[in-house]
């Protein structure tokens, strides 16, 4: 015969609940942060996108700012997917968060894009749906890292398009569609 409170019981006796027992708050989230340097500009950004309160809207201006279409001055949004995995190449290349990439291109207005087409022609790899003018493409290079291995970590992280350009300098990244060129 079980009673209750006694051996066997389904019941539990009742404990205080003190501060050592309360479950903790998480942890705040890490802060993230990317850096740049125009190659055509000269311009420098290091901006925190992210910190314990989740995305940093001046940074986010910031980078907005630092890619945007260099010859014509107009700004876009850069896509967050874009920045994170810039952020995870970067990290998985073991390269410090302050290590300025090298930006040749990020954000292309739709005119800047097609001025570039008709100046080198149909086979230029200027798209003409470039990512580029969604803000979802920027053609970088990493101090330091080998092209080609920025490539195979841009090709391993699966998040969208890869192109190599090793006589030009860069690699072409995007979040597209996985594919590469």
């Amino acid at each position: 015969m079980l009673l209750p409170g006694g051996l066997g019981s389904a019941t539990r006796p009742f404990l205080p609940v003190d501060a050592a027992t309360e479950p903790s708050a998480p942890p705040p989230l890490p802060e993230k942060r990317i850096a740049f340097r125009s190659v055509n500009t000269g311009e420098r950004i290091d901006a925190r996108y992210f910190n314990a309160n989740g995305w940093d809207a001046e940074g986010l201006a910031e980078i907005n700012h630092g890619l945007r279409d260099w010859r014509t001055g107009e700004v876009f949004e850069i896509d967050r997917k874009l920045i994170a995995l810039l952020t995870d190449l970067r990290d998985t290349l073991e390269v410090a968060p302050r290590t300025a990439f090298d930006l040749i291109s990020g954000y292309r207005s739709p005119a800047t894009n097609s001025s570039l087409r008709k100046a080198g022609g149909a086979h230029t790899g200027v798209a003409t749906k470039s990512q580029h003018m969604l803000g979802k493409a920027a053609d970088i290079a990493l101090p330091g890292i080998p092209l080609d291995r920025l490539r195979s970590a841009a090709r391993a992280a699966q998040k969208g398009g890869v192109g190599f350009y090793p006589v030009d300098g860069f690699v072409h990244v995007d979040t597209g569609r996985v594919r590469f060129w």
